[in-house]
């Protein structure tokens, strides 16, 4: 594979869950303003947990798969970046036109950073197993907690939204290599 087409089917991916944004905007307004950092965390965690459950066990009993558990760490890291800029608020305090502004530039943000990362690392994602993606997903979130436990003060670490950002990136490469 190129890398031509890595960027073609990142772009595809982050397309589709731009779709489903807007759905569930629509549906429900910015609701997730009023998560807190540690909540965020948590949501990602739970979809994360599925994802590597549905890996081990191969069994759902809510009939959904993996990929839409992706799809929605995606999402959520998007959240992520946008709740780290605002802060959150007791209520819904954006426009859908607002938080459609800032999804499409965090989105743009992981993109760039993939197509740097993507050529320092010459794809090496695709030789990876989409379960190594899960687990370094959990990782990510799990140094997420860590930061959050001791208030951002990290000594030598990447912060809270570079983790977002490689949850994103990795939740992408687990959507295309699961739609291949």
């Amino acid at each position: 594979m190129s890398e031509q087409n890595t960027e073609h089917q990142f772009k595809n991916v982050m397309a589709e869950c731009r779709e489903l944004f807007v759905k569930k905007l629509h549906d429900y307004g910015a609701s997730w303003r009023i998560l807190r950092p540690s909540s965020l965390t948590d949501q990602l965690m739970i979809k994360a947990k599925r994802i590597r459950e549905l890996e081990i066990t191969g069994q759902s009993l809510v009939g959904e798969g993996i990929r839409p558990e992706f799809v929605a760490l995606i999402n959520y890291g998007i959240v992520g970046l946008i709740q780290l800029e605002r802060g959150f608020s007791d209520g819904v305090d954006i426009s859908p036109d607002e938080a459609m502004t800032l999804y499409d530039r965090h989105a743009g943000e992981a993109y760039g950073l993939m197509v740097k990362k993507n050529h320092d690392y010459g794809e090496a994602w695709r030789m990876m197993r989409v379960s190594s993606y899960t687990d370094f997903i959990l990782t990510k979130i799990q140094r997420v907690k860590e930061l959050e436990d001791i208030h951002g003060e990290a000594l030598v670490s990447e912060g809270v939204d570079a983790n977002y950002m490689d949850i994103i990136n990795y939740a992408v490469f687990g959507a295309i290599r699961l739609a291949e």
